[in-house]
Protein backbone atom coordinates (compact mmCIF):
# COMPACT_ATOMS: atom_id res chain seq x y z
CA UNK A 1 0.00 0.00 0.00
CA UNK A 2 1.43 3.37 -0.97
CA UNK A 3 2.24 5.85 1.82
CA UNK A 4 0.26 9.04 2.27
CA UNK A 5 1.96 12.21 1.05
CA UNK A 6 2.00 13.56 4.60
CA UNK A 7 3.91 10.60 6.06
CA UNK A 8 6.50 11.56 8.62
CA UNK A 9 10.24 11.36 8.00
CA UNK A 10 10.53 8.58 10.59
CA UNK A 11 7.93 6.51 8.72
CA UNK A 12 9.88 6.98 5.50
CA UNK A 13 13.10 5.98 7.26
CA UNK A 14 11.40 2.85 8.63
CA UNK A 15 10.10 2.05 5.17
CA UNK A 16 13.59 2.48 3.69
CA UNK A 17 15.07 0.20 6.36
CA UNK A 18 12.30 -2.32 5.68
CA UNK A 19 13.04 -2.21 1.95
CA UNK A 20 16.75 -2.70 2.69
CA UNK A 21 15.92 -5.74 4.84
CA UNK A 22 13.78 -7.18 2.09
CA UNK A 23 16.54 -6.59 -0.43
CA UNK A 24 19.06 -8.28 1.87
CA UNK A 25 16.73 -11.26 2.26
CA UNK A 26 16.23 -11.50 -1.49
CA UNK A 27 19.99 -11.27 -1.99
CA UNK A 28 20.41 -14.23 0.38
CA UNK A 29 20.17 -17.20 -1.96
CA UNK A 30 20.36 -20.15 0.46
CA UNK A 31 17.59 -21.01 2.94
CA UNK A 32 16.60 -23.94 5.06
CA UNK A 33 13.01 -23.86 3.74
CA UNK A 34 11.43 -22.19 0.72
CA UNK A 35 7.63 -21.98 0.65
CA UNK A 36 6.09 -21.54 -2.80
CA UNK A 37 2.86 -19.57 -2.48
CA UNK A 38 1.55 -17.17 0.18
CA UNK A 39 -2.02 -18.44 0.32
CA UNK A 40 -3.43 -19.91 3.52
CA UNK A 41 -1.33 -23.10 3.29
CA UNK A 42 1.91 -21.15 2.75
CA UNK A 43 1.19 -18.67 5.55
CA UNK A 44 0.24 -21.52 7.88
CA UNK A 45 3.53 -23.34 7.15
CA UNK A 46 5.55 -20.18 7.70
CA UNK A 47 3.73 -19.41 10.97
CA UNK A 48 4.29 -22.90 12.34
CA UNK A 49 7.99 -22.71 11.46
CA UNK A 50 8.36 -19.24 13.01
CA UNK A 51 6.52 -20.19 16.22
CA UNK A 52 8.85 -23.14 16.63
CA UNK A 53 12.05 -21.14 16.22
CA UNK A 54 12.79 -21.75 12.54
CA UNK A 55 13.13 -18.36 10.85
CA UNK A 56 15.40 -19.38 7.98
CA UNK A 57 12.60 -19.61 5.44
CA UNK A 58 11.50 -17.62 2.42
CA UNK A 59 8.01 -17.38 0.90
CA UNK A 60 7.88 -16.81 -2.88
CA UNK A 61 4.49 -15.47 -4.06
CA UNK A 62 3.50 -14.78 -7.66
CA UNK A 63 0.89 -12.12 -6.86
CA UNK A 64 1.77 -8.80 -5.31
CA UNK A 65 -0.31 -9.61 -2.23
CA UNK A 66 -0.66 -12.47 0.22
CA UNK A 67 -3.82 -14.52 0.74
CA UNK A 68 -4.19 -16.48 -2.50
CA UNK A 69 -7.86 -17.28 -2.95
CA UNK A 70 -8.79 -15.15 0.07
CA UNK A 71 -9.38 -11.58 -1.06
CA UNK A 72 -11.85 -8.90 0.09
CA UNK A 73 -12.55 -5.54 -1.52
CA UNK A 74 -14.74 -2.59 -0.53
CA UNK A 75 -17.93 -2.18 -2.52
CA UNK A 76 -20.01 0.72 -1.30
CA UNK A 77 -20.11 0.44 2.49
CA UNK A 78 -19.66 -3.35 2.36
CA UNK A 79 -16.67 -5.66 2.45
CA UNK A 80 -17.22 -8.22 -0.28
CA UNK A 81 -15.44 -11.54 -0.63
CA UNK A 82 -14.13 -12.27 -4.11
CA UNK A 83 -12.81 -15.63 -2.98
CA UNK A 84 -13.38 -17.64 0.22
CA UNK A 85 -16.71 -16.61 1.69
CA UNK A 86 -17.31 -18.41 4.97
CA UNK A 87 -15.61 -20.17 7.84
CA UNK A 88 -17.18 -23.60 7.31
CA UNK A 89 -18.10 -24.92 10.75
CA UNK A 90 -17.12 -24.06 14.30
CA UNK A 91 -16.17 -27.18 16.26
CA UNK A 92 -12.57 -28.14 15.56
CA UNK A 93 -12.10 -25.46 12.90
CA UNK A 94 -8.72 -23.72 13.33
CA UNK A 95 -9.94 -20.72 11.31
CA UNK A 96 -12.81 -20.14 13.75
CA UNK A 97 -10.42 -20.50 16.68
CA UNK A 98 -7.96 -18.04 15.11
CA UNK A 99 -10.76 -15.55 14.40
CA UNK A 100 -12.06 -15.86 17.99
CA UNK A 101 -8.57 -15.41 19.42
CA UNK A 102 -8.11 -12.12 17.54
CA UNK A 103 -11.60 -10.73 18.10
CA UNK A 104 -12.70 -11.04 14.46
CA UNK A 105 -16.06 -12.66 15.25
CA UNK A 106 -18.96 -10.89 16.89
CA UNK A 107 -20.21 -13.01 19.81
CA UNK A 108 -23.60 -11.27 19.72
CA UNK A 109 -24.73 -12.46 16.32
CA UNK A 110 -28.31 -11.43 15.53
CA UNK A 111 -29.46 -13.62 12.63
CA UNK A 112 -30.96 -11.71 9.73
CA UNK A 113 -34.41 -12.77 8.54
CA UNK A 114 -33.91 -15.18 5.66
CA UNK A 115 -36.82 -15.46 3.27
CA UNK A 116 -36.17 -17.29 0.00
CA UNK A 117 -38.58 -17.04 -2.90
CA UNK A 118 -38.49 -19.06 -6.11
CA UNK A 119 -39.83 -17.68 -9.38
CA UNK A 120 -40.35 -19.12 -12.84
CA UNK A 121 -39.35 -17.44 -16.10
CA UNK A 122 -42.84 -15.93 -16.47
CA UNK A 123 -42.46 -14.21 -13.09
CA UNK A 124 -44.75 -16.48 -11.07
CA UNK A 125 -43.68 -17.23 -7.51
CA UNK A 126 -43.76 -20.81 -6.27
CA UNK A 127 -45.80 -21.42 -3.09
CA UNK A 128 -43.39 -21.72 -0.16
CA UNK A 129 -44.72 -25.12 0.96
CA UNK A 130 -43.80 -26.62 -2.44
CA UNK A 131 -40.31 -25.09 -2.23
CA UNK A 132 -39.87 -26.47 1.28
CA UNK A 133 -41.15 -29.91 0.27
CA UNK A 134 -38.69 -30.21 -2.64
CA UNK A 135 -35.77 -28.83 -0.63
CA UNK A 136 -36.33 -31.39 2.15
CA UNK A 137 -36.55 -34.20 -0.42
CA UNK A 138 -33.37 -32.96 -2.14
CA UNK A 139 -31.41 -32.85 1.14
CA UNK A 140 -32.56 -36.41 1.82
CA UNK A 141 -31.34 -37.53 -1.65
CA UNK A 142 -27.96 -35.84 -1.08
CA UNK A 143 -27.51 -37.46 2.34
CA UNK A 144 -28.21 -40.85 0.76
CA UNK A 145 -25.40 -40.18 -1.72
CA UNK A 146 -23.01 -39.50 1.17
CA UNK A 147 -23.94 -42.81 2.80
CA UNK A 148 -22.22 -44.81 0.04
CA UNK A 149 -18.83 -43.62 1.30
CA UNK A 150 -19.73 -43.77 4.98
CA UNK A 151 -21.40 -47.20 4.89
CA UNK A 152 -19.36 -48.78 2.06
CA UNK A 153 -22.28 -50.27 0.17
CA UNK A 154 -22.70 -50.48 -3.59
CA UNK A 155 -24.88 -48.16 -5.70
CA UNK A 156 -27.39 -49.32 -8.36
CA UNK A 157 -25.82 -50.66 -11.60
CA UNK A 158 -24.49 -48.01 -14.02
CA UNK A 159 -24.85 -45.22 -11.44
CA UNK A 160 -21.38 -43.70 -10.90
CA UNK A 161 -21.96 -40.01 -10.17
CA UNK A 162 -23.86 -37.92 -7.64
CA UNK A 163 -25.85 -36.31 -10.47
CA UNK A 164 -26.97 -39.65 -11.87
CA UNK A 165 -28.05 -40.89 -8.44
CA UNK A 166 -29.97 -37.73 -7.52
CA UNK A 167 -31.69 -37.64 -10.92
CA UNK A 168 -32.75 -41.27 -10.45
CA UNK A 169 -34.22 -40.40 -7.05
CA UNK A 170 -35.92 -37.31 -8.52
CA UNK A 171 -37.47 -39.41 -11.28
CA UNK A 172 -38.85 -41.92 -8.75
CA UNK A 173 -40.11 -39.09 -6.54
CA UNK A 174 -41.87 -37.29 -9.41
CA UNK A 175 -43.55 -40.51 -10.54
CA UNK A 176 -45.81 -40.04 -7.54
CA UNK A 177 -47.05 -36.66 -8.85
CA UNK A 178 -49.99 -37.07 -11.23
CA UNK A 179 -50.43 -33.51 -12.51
CA UNK A 180 -47.92 -32.79 -15.31
CA UNK A 181 -47.81 -29.08 -14.49
CA UNK A 182 -47.05 -29.76 -10.81
CA UNK A 183 -44.47 -32.40 -11.80
CA UNK A 184 -42.72 -29.94 -14.17
CA UNK A 185 -42.60 -27.21 -11.51
CA UNK A 186 -41.05 -29.56 -8.97
CA UNK A 187 -38.49 -30.71 -11.56
CA UNK A 188 -37.43 -27.09 -12.12
CA UNK A 189 -36.78 -26.68 -8.37
CA UNK A 190 -34.68 -29.87 -8.30
CA UNK A 191 -32.69 -28.58 -11.32
CA UNK A 192 -32.07 -25.25 -9.55
CA UNK A 193 -30.84 -27.03 -6.42
CA UNK A 194 -28.47 -29.14 -8.54
CA UNK A 195 -27.02 -25.96 -10.08
CA UNK A 196 -26.56 -24.60 -6.55
CA UNK A 197 -24.75 -27.82 -5.63
CA UNK A 198 -22.26 -27.34 -8.49
CA UNK A 199 -21.23 -24.01 -6.90
CA UNK A 200 -20.88 -25.62 -3.47
CA UNK A 201 -18.93 -28.59 -4.85
CA UNK A 202 -16.89 -26.73 -7.48
CA UNK A 203 -17.80 -28.45 -10.74
CA UNK A 204 -19.68 -27.98 -14.03
CA UNK A 205 -22.27 -30.69 -13.41
CA UNK A 206 -22.93 -33.06 -10.51
CA UNK A 207 -22.58 -35.83 -13.12
CA UNK A 208 -18.80 -35.19 -12.77
CA UNK A 209 -18.69 -35.98 -9.02
CA UNK A 210 -17.90 -39.51 -7.88
CA UNK A 211 -20.82 -41.02 -5.96
CA UNK A 212 -18.73 -43.29 -3.75
CA UNK A 213 -16.48 -40.40 -2.63
CA UNK A 214 -19.02 -37.65 -1.84
CA UNK A 215 -19.06 -38.59 1.83
CA UNK A 216 -15.26 -38.32 2.10
CA UNK A 217 -15.62 -34.57 2.73
CA UNK A 218 -16.02 -33.98 6.47
CA UNK A 219 -18.46 -31.23 7.38
CA UNK A 220 -17.68 -29.48 10.66
CA UNK A 221 -20.61 -28.63 12.89
CA UNK A 222 -21.72 -25.08 13.63
CA UNK A 223 -22.83 -23.64 10.29
CA UNK A 224 -21.14 -21.04 8.10
CA UNK A 225 -19.58 -18.00 9.80
CA UNK A 226 -18.99 -14.65 8.08
CA UNK A 227 -16.27 -12.35 9.42
CA UNK A 228 -17.74 -8.82 9.74
CA UNK A 229 -14.43 -7.25 8.68
CA UNK A 230 -14.05 -9.60 5.69
CA UNK A 231 -12.29 -12.95 5.43
CA UNK A 232 -9.05 -11.17 4.51
CA UNK A 233 -8.89 -9.81 8.06
CA UNK A 234 -7.78 -13.28 9.19
CA UNK A 235 -4.58 -12.84 7.17
CA UNK A 236 -3.25 -10.05 9.42
CA UNK A 237 -2.66 -12.15 12.55
CA UNK A 238 -0.89 -14.73 10.38
CA UNK A 239 1.32 -12.11 8.69
CA UNK A 240 2.12 -10.32 11.96
CA UNK A 241 4.31 -13.26 13.01
CA UNK A 242 6.33 -13.15 9.79
CA UNK A 243 9.19 -10.70 9.14
CA UNK A 244 8.55 -8.68 5.97
CA UNK A 245 11.90 -9.73 4.54
CA UNK A 246 10.81 -13.39 4.64
CA UNK A 247 8.07 -12.78 2.05
CA UNK A 248 8.92 -11.99 -1.59
CA UNK A 249 5.93 -10.82 -3.61
CA UNK A 250 5.51 -10.59 -7.41
CA UNK A 251 7.94 -13.48 -7.76
CA UNK A 252 6.37 -16.38 -9.72
CA UNK A 253 8.31 -19.65 -9.65
CA UNK A 254 9.30 -21.01 -13.04
CA UNK A 255 10.88 -24.33 -12.05
CA UNK A 256 11.70 -26.42 -8.99
CA UNK A 257 14.87 -28.52 -9.40
CA UNK A 258 15.19 -31.26 -6.77
CA UNK A 259 17.83 -33.88 -6.18
CA UNK A 260 16.77 -37.45 -6.77
CA UNK A 261 19.47 -40.04 -6.35
CA UNK A 262 18.34 -42.30 -9.18
CA UNK A 263 17.77 -39.45 -11.62
CA UNK A 264 20.49 -37.00 -10.59
CA UNK A 265 22.96 -38.11 -13.23
CA UNK A 266 20.33 -38.12 -15.96
CA UNK A 267 18.99 -34.72 -14.95
CA UNK A 268 22.35 -33.02 -15.12
CA UNK A 269 24.02 -34.92 -17.97
CA UNK A 270 22.69 -32.51 -20.59
CA UNK A 271 24.03 -29.41 -18.83
CA UNK A 272 25.99 -27.25 -21.25
CA UNK A 273 29.32 -25.74 -20.28
CA UNK A 274 28.37 -22.26 -21.48
CA UNK A 275 27.05 -19.56 -19.13
CA UNK A 276 28.33 -19.04 -15.59
CA UNK A 277 25.81 -19.63 -12.82
CA UNK A 278 26.47 -16.26 -11.17
CA UNK A 279 25.06 -14.42 -14.18
CA UNK A 280 21.73 -16.11 -13.51
CA UNK A 281 21.92 -15.18 -9.82
CA UNK A 282 22.37 -11.53 -10.60
CA UNK A 283 20.00 -11.28 -13.54
CA UNK A 284 17.69 -8.25 -13.53
CA UNK A 285 13.95 -8.64 -12.98
CA UNK A 286 11.77 -9.04 -16.05
CA UNK A 287 9.25 -6.20 -15.94
CA UNK A 288 7.21 -7.86 -18.65
CA UNK A 289 5.77 -10.42 -16.25
CA UNK A 290 3.67 -8.14 -14.09
CA UNK A 291 1.72 -9.65 -11.22
CA UNK A 292 -1.90 -8.92 -10.43
CA UNK A 293 -2.85 -6.58 -7.60
CA UNK A 294 -5.38 -7.14 -4.82
CA UNK A 295 -8.18 -5.01 -6.27
CA UNK A 296 -7.97 -6.73 -9.64
CA UNK A 297 -6.85 -10.12 -8.49
CA UNK A 298 -9.89 -11.98 -9.77
CA UNK A 299 -11.36 -9.52 -12.23
CA UNK A 300 -8.53 -8.96 -14.69
CA UNK A 301 -5.69 -11.07 -16.00
CA UNK A 302 -2.10 -9.77 -15.92
CA UNK A 303 -0.47 -9.63 -19.32
CA UNK A 304 3.08 -10.86 -19.72
CA UNK A 305 5.29 -12.05 -22.55
CA UNK A 306 6.89 -15.50 -22.57
CA UNK A 307 10.66 -15.66 -22.52
CA UNK A 308 12.39 -17.23 -25.49
CA UNK A 309 12.92 -20.98 -25.40
CA UNK A 310 16.69 -20.68 -25.56
CA UNK A 311 16.74 -18.39 -22.52
CA UNK A 312 14.57 -20.91 -20.66
CA UNK A 313 16.98 -23.69 -21.51
CA UNK A 314 19.99 -21.64 -20.37
CA UNK A 315 18.33 -20.86 -17.04
CA UNK A 316 17.33 -24.50 -16.52
CA UNK A 317 20.85 -25.63 -17.35
CA UNK A 318 22.37 -23.11 -14.95
CA UNK A 319 20.00 -24.16 -12.17
CA UNK A 320 20.83 -27.83 -12.77
CA UNK A 321 24.54 -27.01 -12.54
CA UNK A 322 23.99 -25.13 -9.28
CA UNK A 323 22.07 -28.09 -7.85
CA UNK A 324 24.79 -30.52 -8.91
CA UNK A 325 27.50 -28.67 -7.00
CA UNK A 326 25.37 -27.39 -4.09
CA UNK A 327 24.80 -29.00 -0.70
CA UNK A 328 21.14 -27.97 -1.05
CA UNK A 329 18.49 -30.52 -1.99
CA UNK A 330 16.41 -28.07 -4.04
CA UNK A 331 17.05 -25.14 -6.37
CA UNK A 332 14.09 -22.86 -7.13
CA UNK A 333 14.26 -20.88 -10.37
CA UNK A 334 11.99 -17.78 -10.58
CA UNK A 335 10.49 -16.00 -13.57
CA UNK A 336 12.54 -12.88 -12.82
CA UNK A 337 15.81 -14.81 -13.11
CA UNK A 338 16.48 -15.20 -9.39
CA UNK A 339 17.67 -18.63 -8.24
CA UNK A 340 17.32 -19.79 -4.63
CA UNK A 341 18.77 -22.85 -2.92
CA UNK A 342 17.04 -24.69 -0.07
CA UNK A 343 17.20 -27.85 1.97
CA UNK A 344 13.42 -28.22 1.67
CA UNK A 345 10.61 -26.76 -0.42
CA UNK A 346 6.94 -26.66 0.57
CA UNK A 347 4.92 -26.33 -2.64
CA UNK A 348 1.46 -24.84 -2.00
CA UNK A 349 0.55 -24.07 -5.62
CA UNK A 350 -3.19 -24.69 -6.26
CA UNK A 351 -4.31 -27.86 -8.04
CA UNK A 352 -5.31 -25.78 -11.10
CA UNK A 353 -1.71 -24.57 -11.48
CA UNK A 354 -0.34 -28.08 -10.93
CA UNK A 355 -2.70 -29.43 -13.61
CA UNK A 356 -1.32 -26.88 -16.05
CA UNK A 357 2.37 -27.03 -15.09
CA UNK A 358 3.05 -30.29 -13.25
CA UNK A 359 5.00 -31.85 -16.13
CA UNK A 360 7.30 -28.84 -16.62
CA UNK A 361 7.43 -27.27 -13.15
CA UNK A 362 9.56 -29.98 -11.53
CA UNK A 363 12.98 -31.20 -12.68
CA UNK A 364 13.21 -34.17 -12.63
CA UNK A 365 9.52 -34.65 -13.40
CA UNK A 366 7.11 -35.67 -10.66
CA UNK A 367 6.58 -39.44 -10.24
CA UNK A 368 3.92 -40.79 -12.59
CA UNK A 369 1.52 -41.66 -9.76
CA UNK A 370 1.45 -37.99 -8.73
CA UNK A 371 0.82 -36.73 -12.26
CA UNK A 372 -2.02 -39.24 -12.70
CA UNK A 373 -3.64 -38.16 -9.42
CA UNK A 374 -3.31 -34.47 -10.35
CA UNK A 375 -5.07 -35.26 -13.65
CA UNK A 376 -7.77 -37.40 -11.96
CA UNK A 377 -9.03 -34.81 -9.48
CA UNK A 378 -11.36 -32.01 -10.52
CA UNK A 379 -10.52 -28.32 -10.12
CA UNK A 380 -13.69 -26.53 -11.15
CA UNK A 381 -14.58 -22.89 -11.71
CA UNK A 382 -17.01 -21.03 -9.47
CA UNK A 383 -17.45 -17.30 -10.01
CA UNK A 384 -19.40 -14.53 -8.32
CA UNK A 385 -21.35 -11.61 -9.77
CA UNK A 386 -21.80 -8.59 -7.48
CA UNK A 387 -24.39 -5.94 -8.44
CA UNK A 388 -24.38 -2.61 -6.57
CA UNK A 389 -27.38 -0.24 -6.74
CA UNK A 390 -28.10 3.36 -5.80
CA UNK A 391 -31.31 2.39 -4.01
CA UNK A 392 -33.05 -0.77 -2.75
CA UNK A 393 -35.64 -2.31 -5.09
CA UNK A 394 -36.22 -5.84 -3.75
CA UNK A 395 -38.94 -6.35 -1.16
CA UNK A 396 -37.32 -5.75 2.24
CA UNK A 397 -38.44 -9.15 3.55
CA UNK A 398 -36.87 -11.13 0.66
CA UNK A 399 -33.25 -12.23 1.11
CA UNK A 400 -32.86 -14.45 -2.00
CA UNK A 401 -34.66 -15.13 -5.26
CA UNK A 402 -34.15 -18.55 -6.84
CA UNK A 403 -34.29 -18.61 -10.64
CA UNK A 404 -36.27 -21.57 -12.01
CA UNK A 405 -35.06 -21.70 -15.58
CA UNK A 406 -37.13 -23.94 -17.84
CA UNK A 407 -34.98 -26.95 -18.77
CA UNK A 408 -36.39 -27.59 -22.25
CA UNK A 409 -33.18 -26.49 -24.03
CA UNK A 410 -30.97 -28.66 -21.83
CA UNK A 411 -31.67 -29.85 -18.32
CA UNK A 412 -29.55 -28.56 -15.44
CA UNK A 413 -28.73 -25.50 -17.54
CA UNK A 414 -26.41 -27.51 -19.78
CA UNK A 415 -26.09 -28.31 -23.47
CA UNK A 416 -28.77 -30.77 -24.65
CA UNK A 417 -26.20 -33.48 -25.43
CA UNK A 418 -24.20 -33.98 -22.22
CA UNK A 419 -21.65 -36.17 -23.98
CA UNK A 420 -20.35 -33.15 -25.91
CA UNK A 421 -18.78 -29.89 -24.84
CA UNK A 422 -21.27 -27.02 -25.24
CA UNK A 423 -20.15 -25.04 -28.29
CA UNK A 424 -19.48 -21.32 -28.35
CA UNK A 425 -22.86 -20.41 -29.81
CA UNK A 426 -24.76 -22.45 -27.22
CA UNK A 427 -22.80 -20.84 -24.38
CA UNK A 428 -23.36 -17.38 -25.86
CA UNK A 429 -27.12 -17.96 -25.89
CA UNK A 430 -27.47 -19.82 -22.59
CA UNK A 431 -24.55 -19.08 -20.20
CA UNK A 432 -26.64 -16.94 -17.85
CA UNK A 433 -29.09 -19.79 -17.19
CA UNK A 434 -26.48 -21.33 -14.90
CA UNK A 435 -27.02 -18.46 -12.41
CA UNK A 436 -29.28 -20.21 -9.91
CA UNK A 437 -30.19 -17.24 -7.66
CA UNK A 438 -29.51 -13.68 -6.58
CA UNK A 439 -29.11 -13.11 -2.85
CA UNK A 440 -28.92 -9.90 -0.84
CA UNK A 441 -25.57 -8.97 0.65
CA UNK A 442 -27.24 -5.71 1.69
CA UNK A 443 -30.31 -3.75 0.56
CA UNK A 444 -28.31 -2.26 -2.32
CA UNK A 445 -25.94 -5.17 -3.09
CA UNK A 446 -26.87 -8.46 -4.78
CA UNK A 447 -24.75 -11.56 -5.31
CA UNK A 448 -25.15 -14.18 -8.03
CA UNK A 449 -23.18 -17.45 -8.35
CA UNK A 450 -22.23 -19.30 -11.53
CA UNK A 451 -20.14 -22.42 -12.14
CA UNK A 452 -18.50 -24.61 -14.75
CA UNK A 453 -18.11 -23.85 -18.43
CA UNK A 454 -20.76 -21.13 -18.23
CA UNK A 455 -18.62 -19.38 -15.61
CA UNK A 456 -15.57 -19.72 -17.84
CA UNK A 457 -17.55 -18.17 -20.70
CA UNK A 458 -18.73 -15.32 -18.46
CA UNK A 459 -15.08 -14.52 -17.71
CA UNK A 460 -14.64 -13.60 -21.39
CA UNK A 461 -17.43 -10.98 -21.23
CA UNK A 462 -17.20 -7.36 -20.14
CA UNK A 463 -18.75 -6.44 -16.80
CA UNK A 464 -21.17 -4.16 -18.69
CA UNK A 465 -22.56 -7.08 -20.71
CA UNK A 466 -22.92 -9.19 -17.55
CA UNK A 467 -24.70 -6.31 -15.76
CA UNK A 468 -27.11 -5.84 -18.67
CA UNK A 469 -27.94 -9.55 -18.78
CA UNK A 470 -28.49 -9.67 -15.00
CA UNK A 471 -30.83 -6.68 -15.22
CA UNK A 472 -32.88 -8.47 -17.89
CA UNK A 473 -33.03 -11.59 -15.69
CA UNK A 474 -34.22 -9.68 -12.63
CA UNK A 475 -36.85 -7.79 -14.63
CA UNK A 476 -38.11 -11.06 -16.11
CA UNK A 477 -38.26 -13.13 -12.91
CA UNK A 478 -39.56 -10.30 -10.72
CA UNK A 479 -42.05 -9.28 -13.44
CA UNK A 480 -40.93 -5.69 -12.95
CA UNK A 481 -39.74 -3.67 -15.99
CA UNK A 482 -38.50 -0.91 -13.66
CA UNK A 483 -35.73 -2.88 -11.95
CA UNK A 484 -32.82 -0.41 -12.18
CA UNK A 485 -29.48 -1.07 -13.79
CA UNK A 486 -26.66 -1.53 -11.26
CA UNK A 487 -24.27 1.38 -10.82
CA UNK A 488 -21.40 -1.11 -10.50
CA UNK A 489 -20.82 -4.74 -11.42
CA UNK A 490 -17.87 -6.83 -10.23
CA UNK A 491 -17.33 -10.34 -11.63
CA UNK A 492 -14.63 -12.73 -10.52
CA UNK A 493 -12.51 -14.68 -13.01
CA UNK A 494 -10.82 -17.46 -11.07
CA UNK A 495 -10.29 -19.68 -14.12
CA UNK A 496 -8.38 -16.98 -16.02
CA UNK A 497 -6.12 -16.12 -13.08
CA UNK A 498 -2.65 -17.58 -13.76
CA UNK A 499 -1.95 -18.21 -10.07
CA UNK A 500 -5.16 -20.15 -9.39
CA UNK A 501 -6.57 -21.49 -12.70
CA UNK A 502 -9.87 -22.34 -11.03
CA UNK A 503 -11.62 -22.27 -7.68
CA UNK A 504 -11.35 -25.42 -5.58
CA UNK A 505 -10.95 -29.19 -5.57
CA UNK A 506 -13.58 -31.90 -6.00
CA UNK A 507 -13.33 -35.67 -6.44
CA UNK A 508 -14.28 -36.53 -10.02
CA UNK A 509 -15.82 -39.81 -11.16
CA UNK A 510 -13.09 -42.46 -11.02
CA UNK A 511 -10.92 -40.48 -8.58
CA UNK A 512 -10.73 -41.02 -4.82
CA UNK A 513 -9.22 -39.84 -1.53
CA UNK A 514 -6.15 -41.86 -2.53
CA UNK A 515 -5.45 -39.27 -5.24
CA UNK A 516 -5.41 -36.50 -2.63
CA UNK A 517 -3.04 -38.57 -0.49
CA UNK A 518 -0.83 -39.22 -3.54
CA UNK A 519 -0.46 -35.49 -4.22
CA UNK A 520 0.27 -34.81 -0.55
CA UNK A 521 3.01 -37.47 -0.48
CA UNK A 522 6.40 -35.72 0.05
CA UNK A 523 9.40 -36.43 -2.19
CA UNK A 524 12.76 -37.62 -0.85
CA UNK A 525 16.10 -37.15 -2.59
CA UNK A 526 17.31 -40.55 -1.42
CA UNK A 527 15.93 -43.51 0.55
CA UNK A 528 18.23 -42.67 3.49
CA UNK A 529 17.11 -39.04 3.76
CA UNK A 530 15.45 -38.29 7.11
CA UNK A 531 13.46 -35.25 5.89
CA UNK A 532 11.82 -34.88 2.47
CA UNK A 533 13.19 -32.43 -0.08
CA UNK A 534 9.78 -31.44 -1.53
CA UNK A 535 6.56 -31.27 0.47
CA UNK A 536 3.07 -30.39 -0.75
CA UNK A 537 0.31 -28.42 0.98
CA UNK A 538 -2.95 -26.71 0.06
CA UNK A 539 -6.66 -27.56 0.22
CA UNK A 540 -6.14 -30.17 -2.52
CA UNK A 541 -3.83 -32.15 -0.20
CA UNK A 542 -6.27 -32.64 2.70
CA UNK A 543 -8.27 -35.85 2.28
CA UNK A 544 -11.24 -34.72 4.43
CA UNK A 545 -11.26 -30.92 4.20
CA UNK A 546 -10.44 -30.42 0.52
CA UNK A 547 -11.92 -27.22 -1.00
CA UNK A 548 -11.74 -25.32 2.32
CA UNK A 549 -9.49 -22.71 3.92
CA UNK A 550 -9.18 -24.79 7.09
CA UNK A 551 -8.05 -27.73 4.96
CA UNK A 552 -5.32 -25.53 3.46
CA UNK A 553 -4.32 -24.23 6.91
CA UNK A 554 -4.03 -27.71 8.44
CA UNK A 555 -2.09 -29.09 5.45
CA UNK A 556 0.42 -26.24 5.69
CA UNK A 557 0.90 -26.83 9.40
CA UNK A 558 1.39 -30.57 8.82
CA UNK A 559 4.08 -29.94 6.18
CA UNK A 560 5.95 -27.60 8.53
CA UNK A 561 5.68 -30.08 11.40
CA UNK A 562 7.31 -32.82 9.28
CA UNK A 563 10.35 -30.55 8.90
CA UNK A 564 10.36 -29.59 12.59
CA UNK A 565 10.16 -33.12 13.98
CA UNK A 566 13.63 -34.09 15.30
CA UNK A 567 15.56 -36.85 13.54
CA UNK A 568 16.34 -38.67 16.80
CA UNK A 569 13.58 -39.59 19.30
CA UNK A 570 13.23 -37.04 22.08
CA UNK A 571 10.52 -35.21 23.96
CA UNK A 572 8.44 -33.24 21.46
CA UNK A 573 6.58 -30.13 22.60
CA UNK A 574 3.59 -29.72 20.32
CA UNK A 575 2.30 -26.25 19.58
CA UNK A 576 -0.50 -25.30 21.95
CA UNK A 577 -1.89 -21.82 21.68
CA UNK A 578 -4.87 -20.07 23.20
CA UNK A 579 -6.84 -20.55 19.99
CA UNK A 580 -7.32 -24.25 20.84
CA UNK A 581 -11.07 -24.62 21.27
CA UNK A 582 -10.96 -27.16 24.13
CA UNK A 583 -8.59 -24.88 26.09
CA UNK A 584 -10.93 -21.97 25.45
CA UNK A 585 -13.95 -23.90 26.74
CA UNK A 586 -11.91 -25.10 29.75
CA UNK A 587 -10.96 -21.50 30.51
CA UNK A 588 -14.61 -20.45 30.52
CA UNK A 589 -15.49 -23.39 32.80
CA UNK A 590 -12.71 -22.45 35.25
CA UNK A 591 -13.81 -18.81 35.35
Amino acid sequence: MSEDGAATTSNKTAETMNNDQQQQQQDKRKHKVIIVGAGMAGLSSANHLAKNGCTDFLILEGRNRVGGRIVSIDMGSQKIELGANWIHGVLGNPMFELAMQHGLISIINIPKPHKVVAATEDGKQVPFQILQEIYEAYVCFLRRCEEYFLCQYLPPPDIHSVGEHINLEVELYLNGVDCQKEKHLRKLIFDCLLKRETCITGCHSMDEIDLLELGSYTELQGGNIVLPSGYSSILKPLCDNLPNENVVLSCPVRRIHWKRKAALRAASSGAAASGASDTILEEDEDDGNESDDSDRTVTEVPIGGDAQGTVDEQKATAATKILKTSTANVVVECENGAVYEADHVICTLPLGVLKEQSETLFVPALPQYKIESIDSLLFGTVDKIFLEYDRPFLNATISEIMLLWDGQDGSDGEAPDETQEPDGQWLKDNWYKKIYSFSKVSDTLLLGWISGREAEYMETLSHEIVAERCTEILRQFLKDPFVPKPKRCVCTSWRKQPFSRGSYTAIAVGASQDDIDNIAQPLYSSPHQSKPSVLFAGEHTHANFYSTVHGAYLSGRTAAQILLTPDSPQEIVMESDSSDLSSWIQGIALD
